[in-house]
């Protein structure tokens, strides 16, 4: 069987030639002489062992195969873009945060307070109660419930998280929550151990369990900064001691000192102690 040789290069600038629809107007597009994009578009052609172009006095038109090739080629358009602009060193850095669903929401909906376009980084959240491995650089950033134990991930204590039950009024009794089982959060185990035969229903989704509770049809426990702007919820009663816990901020060693990661834990990090302040 022939295999085929196929720069990615190549791919970009056909893509150049079916969107300009003549070389010279692909040309004037990629700064590439009309001669040199023809040379390139039959060595593509040979590649592929395709016929890709009907050339004549109306430009270059595809054939059945180029239209083909085009579809399967089309999503390099945007990689090609992306990619150009980080060599060109305009496009923000992504900075990887992972967090427990509240948090991750919390963040999301006060991202105003903390970051805005421009800032030479872009949060991306991995809201995962489950820990995602740092020191393998699986996220930039980690907001725990405890300090880290690992000599090579540095931590910042943020701010004493509670939790507290919230519903409607206080005519509502018993809970959502999550299932049983050993990949809950701390709250769906204490709600399971404590209060365990009030569990109105479950749930996969905790934003599934506030909804309800939105709704009068049960109670649900969440961190008393995470109902905050959650509206129809009233915090119906004290805080749970059993489910008090600090909160960290966890970065790599090395990590923390890229510029775009050092600005985000400076942001996130002003952010949440003006909050606790």
């Amino acid at each position: 069987m022939k295999s085929m040789t196929v720069s990615l290069d190549d791919l970009s600038l056909f893509l150049s030639v079916c969107e300009a629809g003549s070389l010279s107007a692909a040309a004037a597009a990629t700064g590439i002489s009309a001669p040199t994009l023809s040379r390139k578009m039959t060595a593509l052609e040979r590649g592929v062992g395709r016929r890709l172009f009907l050339r004549g006095n109306q430009g270059f038109l595809l054939t059945a195969e180029g239209r083909e090739l085009h579809a399967e080629a089309s999503a390099l358009s945007p990689i090609a873009l992306r990619l150009a602009r980080w060599t060109e060193g305009n496009a923000p850095v992504r900075v990887r945060i992972t967090a427990g669903t509240w948090t991750s929401h919390w963040l999301a909906r006060n991202i105003p307070e903390y970051w805005q376009a421009g800032a030479g980084w872009v949060p991306e959240f991995l809201s995962s109660n489950a820990v995602l491995d740092i020191s393998r650089r699986e996220a930039d950033i980690g907001l725990r419930n405890r300090r880290p134990d690992q000599n090579w991930l540095a931590g910042r204590r943020l701010r004493l998280v509670q939790s507290a039950e919230f519903g409607v009024d206080d005519s509502v009794n018993g809970f959502v929550t999550l299932p049983a089982g050993a990949s809950g959060t701390p709250a769906s185990r204490w709600i399971h151990a404590n209060r365990g035969d009030q569990v109105i229903t479950t749930v996969s989704d905790l934003r599934l369990a506030v909804d309800l509770a939105q709704r009068g049809v049960a109670r649900v426990v969440l961190p008393t900064f995470a109902a905050v702007g959650i509206s129809g919820l009233s915090q119906l009663s004290e805080p749970i001691d059993e489910l008090s816990h600090e909160e960290w901020l966890v970065t790599h060693h090395e990590a923390r000192h890229d510029p775009p990661v050092r600005a985000a834990i400076s942001a996130i990090t002003r952010f949440i102690e003006k909050g606790t302040s």
